[in-house]
């Protein structure tokens, strides 16, 4: 028995497979969390760790994590971080440093597309994250309606252009007008032009973003003083309540995305302006009734940026097989199976392989929105924002506040903590 003890322990050595153990990594409900699930079984055989994911929901994740990283010894062995927690992550000590382990293990990072490296991988020129997947917000439409010569004829009468993808804010506002519908004659709109998440906190943050961009806003100047409470500001929080309350179904103002994605995967909405990673979604008989009728456009102006990110926490108590973890899931390998699952990859080749785009065509459309995509304000303090810019936005998108009041008290919420941070210049 020692002798086969002996001669197996020597073998998984030569063979590089380490002992048996597990690490641990709190995800995100998500689809490309599954992705990764599904390709356990091949990390397992692979180097004999096993792989514990915990899938919650966004809005409890960083309540959960924080209390974690801040112990000596956490509960997560590896961790996902999202593009609002990294400047606070990063601050605060919390996460290793990954050069020296990127050196000694010869890994590319020049295969990562570059705004994602920024948003998601390096701060001040040190790699703390290796970019998971990105979830830049583009328009996601239904391309059958789109191509409809009646819906195209009636398009034209009424507006006077054609029915296209629409390259101006312009545009896709009159598509949602012109798609909004009574299809039964009770009088209520019971097909939506698009659906709104109006949840505070993140779901309206990110969602209005895209409105504020498409407007010709930005949240903040070169000097980090606020200017979204201007003309676009207060142009994006009408085209958003009108949205919520003449284009999309009762109750949004309390959607995020799950609820966004329901409906229109039932087949009662034209569009929404939403993440990328749920259009492969579409594409699944078992939860859609939109198979092949659904396609992706980019945003007027760019559609916002968004992306997560490995990490190794400092207080992970098993770094060296997270980060044989990490190595084997950013493979190029495993990169290009999630990807032919549905995933959103953060590595630029994988939009050009030949298999990726004959399975997934509108793969040069996601290269675009990632391309083109802009930033919310990332720093310290963006959880903070967002908490205060989401309440702000939901009071105004329903009336229950005065828009440019509203917009006033988050643009100085926004100028106070940017100030906190030692990033506005006065």
């Amino acid at each position: 028995m020692k002798r086969l003890l002996l001669a197996v322990g020597l073998m998984l050595a030569m063979t590089g497979i380490t002992r048996a153990e597990t690490i641990n990594i709190l995800m995100e409900t998500v689809p490309d969390t599954q992705f990764i699930k599904d390709l356990l079984p091949e990390f397992k055989a692979a180097t004999g760790i096993d792989v514990e994911i915990e899938a919650i929901s966004y809005i409890d994740m960083h309540s959960k994590l924080v209390p974690q990283l801040t112990t000596p010894s956490g509960g997560y062995d590896a961790i996902v971080v999202d593009f609002y927690w990294v400047a606070e992550f990063t601050k605060a000590g919390w996460l290793m440093p990954l050069d020296d382990l990127i050196k000694q293990d010869n890994v590319d990072t020049s295969v990562y597309v570059p705004s994602l490296m920024s948003l998601v991988g390096t701060v001040n020129g040190v790699t703390y994250m290796l970019p998971f997947y990105n979830y830049s917000m583009g328009i996601i439409y239904r391309k059958d309606l789109l191509a409809d010569s009646k819906e195209q004829e009636a398009f034209k009468a009424k507006y006077g252009t054609d029915l296209k993808i629409p390259v101006t804010w312009a545009e896709y506002r009159q598509q949602v007008e012109f798609f909004t519908r009574d299809t039964d004659g009770d009088g209520n709109r019971d097909f939506y032009g698009t659906i709104n998440q109006g949840q505070r906190g993140d779901c309206i943050c990110m969602q209005w973003s895209n409105y504020l961009y498409a407007n010709g806003g930005q949240y903040h100047d070169a000097n980090w003083k606020a200017t979204f409470n201007n003309e676009a500001g207060l142009k994006a929080i009408e085209d958003f309540k009108q949205d919520i309350a003449e284009h999309g179904p009762t109750g949004s103002e309390s959607f995020c995305f799950d609820e966004a994605n329901s409906v229109f995967a039932q087949g009662k909405a034209y569009s929404f302006v939403t993440f990328n990673i749920l259009l492969s979604g579409f594409d699944d008989p078992a939860s859609s009734t939109v198979v092949g009728k659904a396609d992706i456009a980019p945003n007027p102006i760019g559609g916002l940026n968004g992306g997560w990110g490995w990490a190794i926490p400092n207080s992970s108590p098993n770094k060296d097989a997270a980060w044989t973890f990490i190595k084997w899931v950013e493979s190029k390998d495993i990169v290009k199976k999630r990807t032919l699952a549905g995933g959103a990859p953060t590595q630029a080749w994988v939009f050009d392989d030949p298999d990726v785009v004959a399975k997934r065509p509108y793969m040069d459309k996601l290269k675009t929105l990632v391309a083109t995509a802009q930033e919310f304000p990332t720093f310290t303090y963006t959880v903070d924002f967002v908490e205060v810019l989401g309440r702000e936005l939901n009071l105004a998108v329903t009336g229950q506040k005065d828009a440019k009041e509203a917009l006033d008290l988050a643009a100085s919420e926004l100028d106070a903590l940017a100030k906190k941070d030692g990033l506005l210049k006065e």
